[in-house]
C-alpha cells in the first residue's frame, strides 16, 4: 500500500508520517511538500532514511507536480493547508488558493488515477463558535474567518467529489493540536518559547475565548483509525475533551515553566475571534478511538521538548515574518 501524504513537513504531517511508518511497517509514503515557512525537513530527519519514505517537493496547486507524486498511490491524506488565523486575516487570498484551490488539484488528480481513499484533513473551526453544547457532524458550517472559511470549502468540495463522482473521500475535523514541532506562531508553542526568553505572552482581549486541545498523537492515531475503519463519505469530529480557556492555558504554561504571570500581556482582540469551540466525537469513538494522553502530560512533555530542542524553534523563528508573532 503506498499514500500520498500532503504537507508532510509540517506539524500534525510530519507527526503523522513518523508515527505511520512505526505503526505500519509494510506501508509507503511519499511525502508532497513546498516547504513555506512551517514546513521543515529537520522534522523528519529521523526518517529521510527509511526505506517507506520518499520526499518530494513541490505545490499542491501545481498539477503537473501533483499528478507525479500521486502516481502509482493508492491512498491521499491531504495535510497541506495555510492554518493561522491571523495570516488569513492579513492575506485571505494566499488562503484561498492553498486551502481551496490546492484541494480541488488534489481531488481532480485523484478522481482521474482512481484512488481508493481520499482523506481530507479539516478542523473545528469552519463550526464557528457555540456558548453551549457541542457541534456534530451535521452541525451547520460557520465559519467566521478568511481561514476557517476556506478550510470548509476544501471540506465541502471534498464531499462534493464523493456525491459527484463517487470519488472515495472521508473528512475529518479536529480539535486545537500541540506537541512537539509546532511552528511558534500558535499560541502554546509561541507562549512556550516567549517564556523561555523571558518575552511577554500576548493574550487576547481577556483571555476567556475556550478551546479543547488535542495532543497531536492521539490526533494521528484518530487519522488512522479514519483511513482504515472510516465509511466513505463520512465526516468525522476528533477531539481530545481537554476545554479549557486561553488565560487558563497560559497560567498553565507560566506554572509549569517556573515563571511568573508578570509575563502575560493582554492585547487588543483580533477581527471575528470565535469564543468557544466544542464537538461531539461519538462517532470516532465508535470505531475503537479514544484520545490516549493525559492533557497535564502531554503539556509538559510539549514543554520540555522546546527547552530541549532550542536550535530547532530558534533556526524557524529567525527568518519568520514579523507578523507571525504577533
Amino acid at each position: 500500500m503506498k499514500i500520498l501524504i500532503t504537507g508532510g513537513a509540517g506539524f500534525i504531517g510530519s507527526n503523522f508520517i513518523r508515527y505511520f511508518l512505526k505503526k505500519h511497517p509494510g506501508y509507503k509514503l511519499v511525502n508532497l511538500d513546498k516547504l513555506t515557512y512551517c514546513g521543515n525537513l529537520k522534522n523528519l530527519k529521523d526518517v529521510r532514511n527509511n526505506a517507506g519514505y520518499k520526499f518530494i517537493k513541490g505545490d499542491i496547486n501545481d498539477p503537473d507536480a501533483v499528478k507525479s507524486a500521486m502516481k502509482g498511490c493508492d491512498m491521499v491524506v491531504n495535510f497541506a493547508a495555510e492554518s493561522h488565523v491571523d495570516r488569513s486575516i492579513k492575506n485571505p487570498n494566499h488562503f484561498i488558493r492553498t486551502n481551496v484551490h490546492g484541494t480541488s488539484v488534489l481531488l481532480r488528480t485523484a478522481r482521474d488515477m482512481k484512488i481508493s481513499r481520499f482523506l481530507q484533513i479539516g478542523t473545528d473551526e469552519v463550526y464557528g463558535s457555540i456558548e453551549k453544547g457541542r457541534f456534530s457532524e451535521e452541525s451547520t458550517l460557520n465559519p467566521r474567518s478568511p481561514y476557517s472559511a476556506s478550510k470548509a470549502g476544501a471540506d465541502l468540495l471534498s464531499i462534493s467529489f464523493y456525491t459527484t463522482y463517487n470519488l472515495p473521500v472521508i473528512v475529518t475535523r479536529s480539535s486545537n493540536n500541540f506537541g512537539p514541532y509546532q511552528y511558534p506562531e500558535k499560541i502554546i508553542p509561541l507562549f512556550i518559547t516567549n517564556a523561555l526568553e523571558n518575552k511577554k505572552l500576548p493574550v487576547y482581549a481577556d483571555g476567556m475565548n475556550m478551546r479543547d486541545w488535542l495532543y497531536v498523537l492521539d490526533h494521528c492515531e484518530a487519522i488512522d483509525v479514519a483511513l482504515h475503519k472510516g465509511a466513505i463519505g463520512e465526516i468525522y469530529n476528533i477531539c481530545g475533551h481537554n476545554e479549557i480557556t486561553n488565560i487558563e492555558l497560559t497560567r498553565k504554561i507560566l506554572r509549569y515553566m517556573g515563571k511568573g504571570e508578570e509575563l502575560i500581556q493582554f492585547v487588543k482582540d483580533r477581527p471575528g475571534h470565535d469564543k468557544r469551540y466544542s464537538m461531539d466525537c461519538i462517532k470516532i469513538e465508535k470505531l475503537g478511538w479514544k484520545p490516549r494522553h493525559d492533557f497535564e502530560t502531554a503539556l509538559k512533555e510539549t514543554i520540555n521538548w522546546y527547552k530541549e530542542n532550542e536550535q530547532w524553534w530558534k533556526s524557524k523563528m529567525s527568518g519568520a515574518p514579523k507578523e507571525a508573532m504577533v
